[in-house]
């Protein structure tokens, strides 16, 4: 792909237009974690991520991988790495499939990639081996980038491998802003569309560089990605992500991260939804 289409030209024009400003910062409000990642760091993160893609699990364009991960700062790179690698993420809910759904691809005539959180690895490893699943990536989602506390037999732990390889990747000339980036809800868009989604998002939600935006939602529909990685691309904005939302830490966090749009959790007198801007 390109260096200047599809969602990972999105991040190419963010690191070269400001690369040391915050673009992504996580919070999970029951671990008390913080953690910020400026648009360099957070392409340093997706570049390792990506070549561990293609070279350790030997994926190829068109790939599907399924993501059954939380919202987190590490399913944002997950994406954009599945993006500049021009492979086919699917997001599932964790807690979901915890309780029964499948996490199987929606296409499942051809071997894919599953990369699953910690918490549900018990659940879903020795199905999806059976299921199809290609390679099995573990993540412990761990504050300071330990390793899995337990890995399964067959399971690659991610904290571990991913270090190893670099943090610059090259798309080859077979990964096109027109194939298949991303399935949601029965629906799948391609890179190209998720582009132009995304700048109709900031536009429509009025996002520029001064945004700092809020978002508590999951990344299983268009809107959760719209919302919690690429409209902030799109428009120069801000992102920060929460897991475990503590309601009472709202008006604090609103005030020390200088947040101006919310997306999910209430903002102050207002009910939880789409994204809107604080007075």
């Amino acid at each position: 792909m390109s260096a200047d289409v599809g969602p990972a030209g999105l991040l190419r024009r963010r690191v070269a237009d400001d690369p040391s400003s915050p673009l992504v910062t996580f919070y999970d409000d029951a671990s008390g974690e913080r953690v910020e990642l400026s648009a360099r760091t957070f392409d340093n993160w997706v570049a390792k991520t990506a070549n561990f893609l293609v070279d350790g699990l030997a994926a190829e364009p068109g790939t599907r991988v399924v993501l059954v991960l939380p919202p987190h700062w590490q399913t944002a790179v997950w994406l954009m790495a599945c993006w500049s690698a021009g492979l086919v993420a699917e997001p599932v809910d964790p807690e979901s499939v915890r309780n029964g759904a499948s996490a199987e691809p929606s296409d499942t005539s051809q071997p894919y990639i599953l990369a699953a959180a910690q918490e549900v690895l018990d659940v879903i490893a020795d199905d999806a081996a059976a299921g199809g699943a290609e390679e099995i990536v573990g993540l412990s989602l761990h504050a300071l980038g330990g390793p899995l506390a337990d890995c399964p037999p067959g399971v690659t732990d991610y904290a571990v491998e991913v270090r190893a390889y670099g943090d610059r990747f090259v798309a080859g000339p077979e990964v096109t802003p027109e194939a298949p980036a991303l399935t949601v809800t029965n629906a799948t868009f391609s890179a190209a569309e998720l582009v132009g989604a995304a700048r109709e998002a900031a536009k429509k939600w009025d996002l520029d560089a001064r945004d700092r935006l809020l978002v508590d939602m999951s990344f299983t529909t268009l809107d959760g990605v719209l919302t919690g990685l690429l409209a902030p691309l799109a428009s120069g904005a801000s992102v920060i992500i929460q897991r475990n939302f503590d309601k009472a830490v709202l008006e604090r966090r609103l005030t020390l991260e200088h947040v101006t749009v919310v997306a999910g959790p209430p903002g102050r007198n207002e009910a939880s939804g789409p994204p809107r801007r604080l007075a």
